[in-house]
């Protein structure tokens, strides 16, 4: 048993950025955001035994995390209301570069759940292959998705960021 402890320890070390990533974009909140990496962990660990090896076990983290946020978000029936994340600010660059990364994630937020799914797999860093492999769609779809989601996601950030600078 503390073997099996020492190690899923360990792999939620090596993938709590993907955990946190996927809370980050649909929960606003910070209280929800732990929450929800919270309930996460709890249900890795329930179902860390029935984990065949038959894929990267990043690959079935991402699973039963996004399944584990799509099943509390239909639970809760809450609105998800945008409010600004909470990111210091250290000097103007930092800042500049806090709020163009505080900007991207809000309007993630405001993305359809499959779609967040998408851009955050492609965000940390997966092929189209393997996120196709992961939420289960023809990788066809996922470029097509995704190559949609990219345009509107610029067309977004510049005429947000633009309108910022005006204000």
């Amino acid at each position: 048993m503390k073997f099996e402890k020492r190690h899923f320890i360990q792999i939620i070390d090596n993938n709590k950025g993907t955990i946190r990533s996927l809370c980050k974009v649909y929960y606003a909140n910070s209280e929800d955001r732990k929450d929800a990496f919270q309930d996460i962990i709890l249900q890795l660990w329930k179902s860390f035994d029935t984990f065949r090896g038959e894929s990267e076990i990043s690959t079935w983290i991402y699973r039963v995390s996004l399944n584990t946020i799509l099943t509390k978000k239909r639970g809760d029936k809450k609105s998800i209301s945008i409010e600004p994340l909470d990111t210091p600010h250290q000097d103007i660059c930092t800042a500049k570069a806090d709020d163009n990364v505080e900007l991207l994630y809000i309007i993630i937020q405001s993305l359809k759940d499959i779609d967040k799914a998408i851009i955050v797999l492609y965000l940390e860093g997966y092929r189209n292959k393997e996120i196709a492999e992961i939420l289960k769609m023809s990788q066809t779809n996922v470029a097509t998705r995704l190559n949609r989601l990219k345009s509107r996601l610029t067309k977004k950030f510049n005429n947000k960021s633009h309108a910022a600078k005006r204000s």
